[in-house]
């Protein structure tokens, strides 16, 4: 079991950054693969990013690709979205997911944080 818990989300305007952080409860952290989904106002959550146990191997959504940066620090069971360059279309609330699988299938969820891009 997992618990996860996100922060860093915020208003930004467009072209701006943001790095959200998830930290994760429990001593089987390095054990899953992580990742970041996002969903916006009527629309269904889709994938953001994943990355893998070791942090060596990341998957991004094309509309993130260049822009978003996946990270994980095992020792502090933290994982990390640096989102650079953001686009009003990058506006939702972004969850942070443990035991990702490579389907993008995920067993934990956080609570979600919201983010804003303005134009």
């Amino acid at each position: 079991q997992v618990q996860l818990v996100e922060s860093g989300g915020g208003l930004v305007q467009a072209g701006g950054s943001l790095r959200l952080s998830c930290a994760a409860s429990g001593r089987t952290f390095s054990s899953y693969a992580m990742g970041w989904f996002r969903q916006a106002p009527g629309k269904e959550r889709e994938f953001v990013t994943r990355i893998s146990l070791s942090g060596i191997v990341r998957y991004y959504a094309d509309s993130v690709k260049g822009r978003f940066t996946i990270s994980r620090d095992n020792a502090k069971n933290t994982v990390y979205l640096q989102m650079n360059s953001l686009k009003p279309e990058d506006t939702a609330v972004y969850y942070c997911a443990a035991d990702v699988s490579k389907a993008l299938t995920a067993g934990y969820w956080g609570q979600g944080t919201q983010v804003t891009v303005s134009s």
